[in-house]
């Protein structure tokens, strides 16, 4: 029954402390690997005393080097319109080029597709064949009155190939040179309502081709008479160094966030993230799991009674074979020892079947509770929500918290068996 009763309040401290565990796990570490947790946002960098908004290829291998940095992303636009078109079908918004390889590490999910393999493959936005109200000449919109037709999905184009019309100047005059790039993926929709990704995702080698035709970096158009145009105006050489923008560092774990914004900005790289926030969540999870534990050794600390009134009707009961083992010369610590060890094999069994009957109660919390949850109240959890989770760790501590509580509670009475008279005990006059 003492065994029992350990084990009743192993198992409660467990179970109540995993509550706070689980919670974490579900609401703050769902969002650990989500690249809004863990990216790293680099809008400058100081050098000599002025702010630059541009970072080089040197600058970005910099970056990489940085220790636990995942990969680092860039987004530079395309700066022309390119004249897109699919099957006659205009198509509007930006042409941004990407690292599909560096994207991918950084969390890049598409809802359709794949992403791109070969130079001449792109991905689109997951709202791309969407369309916006058209205003009338009095400013109202004309669409207001009329049924909302269900957009088209952007999957139904993969496959289709999308015209580019690279725009250059040749003596002064436009030329429109086509290029076709297939249609290979779309991204996933964005979880904002409010926004709309309609953007032309391509890779470097799709770039390269486009800088080729215009012989300007990004696809600029060079302007007509470029000799009236001072220098530091004229759109850059393919040649030249690269500039980036949007440049984002991510972070293997939000745990590493902080850290490497610190030595970033040390290095002269302003950056930005949201670790500050996320820090804050933490230690209100930290308080609450260390109020849990101590609420659940609160049990473990009520069945140390009976581990105190088992141990003392032992030594009552063995008081004969104490006067014994002294008659033949035990040290009072040998003695002692011995009833230690029994209540620290107590604390042992009943931590045992404690963390057994947890394991167990965790797994039927987390498979109940979410049913009775969604038939009640009629709302959907989140995929993987868990209320309960035992980490290695909190196993181990209530443990040591079981194994602690009964050998203090065994102390008193190993240390009254020292002190027991040996004739008393042989005559058991005790």
């Amino acid at each position: 029954m003492t065994v029992l009763a350990t084990a009743m309040g192993c198992s409660f401290l467990i179970v109540l402390a995993s509550v706070g565990f689980g919670l974490q796990s579900s609401i703050v570490d769902g969002l650990v690997g989500d690249r809004l947790v863990t990216e790293i946002d680099i809008w400058g960098k100081e050098s000599g005393g002025k702010t630059s908004n541009e970072l080089t290829d040197d600058d970005l291998n910099a970056l990489r080097a940085f220790e636990h940095v995942k990969t680092v992303t860039y987004r530079n636009h395309v700066q022309q319109s390119l004249g897109k078109t699919v099957d006659g079908t205009n198509v509007s918004g930006p042409t941004i080029i990407v690292d599909f390889e560096a994207e991918t590490k950084a969390g890049f999910e598409l809802s359709a597709g794949r992403l791109p393999q070969a130079a001449n493959e792109i991905v689109i936005g997951y709202n791309i064949r969407e369309q916006d109200p058209v205003p009338s000449a009095d400013g109202r919109d004309e669409t207001a009155a009329q049924p909302k037709q269900p957009s088209e999905p952007a999957s139904g184009w993969i496959g289709k190939t999308m015209r580019l019309e690279v725009t250059q100047m040749v003596n002064g005059a436009e030329q429109k040179t086509p290029l076709d790039a297939t249609i290979v993926g779309v991204t996933k929709q964005p979880t904002r309502e409010w926004l709309k990704d309609r953007v032309v995702y391509i890779g470097e080698p799709l770039l390269e081709q486009i800088e080729a035709i215009t012989g300007t970096q990004f696809g600029a158009v060079m302007p007509a008479e470029p000799e009236n145009v001072p220098k530091e105006q004229l759109p850059r050489s393919p040649d030249e160094p690269r500039r980036y923008g949007e440049v984002q560092v991510i972070a293997e774990n939000a745990q590493y966030v902080k850290g490497i914004g610190e030595r970033l900005r040390a290095a002269g790289y302003l950056n930005h993230s949201v670790a500050n926030e996320l820090e804050q969540i933490n230690i209100v999870f930290l308080i609450m799991k260390i109020g849990l534990v101590f609420v659940g050794t609160i049990a473990v600390l009520i069945a140390s009674i009976g581990i105190y009134n088992t141990m003392t009707m032992a030594v009552t009961e063995r008081t004969q074979d104490i006067g014994i083992m002294k008659a033949i010369g035990a040290h009072p610590s040998a003695i002692r020892r011995v009833f230690l060890l029994e209540s620290g094999m107590i604390g042992l069994a009943g931590a045992a079947i404690g963390i057994v009957v947890s394991y167990a109660l965790s797994v039927a919390v987390n498979a109940t509770l979410p049913v009775l949850i969604e038939s009640f109240v009629e709302e959907k959890l989140p995929d993987g929500f868990r209320f309960s989770l035992i980490p290695p760790v909190l196993t181990a501590l209530a443990a040591a918290i079981s194994l602690g509580v009964a050998v203090l509670s065994g102390a008193r009475p190993a240390r009254r068996a020292t002190r027991i008279d040996v004739l008393r005990a042989l005559r058991r006059d005790v």
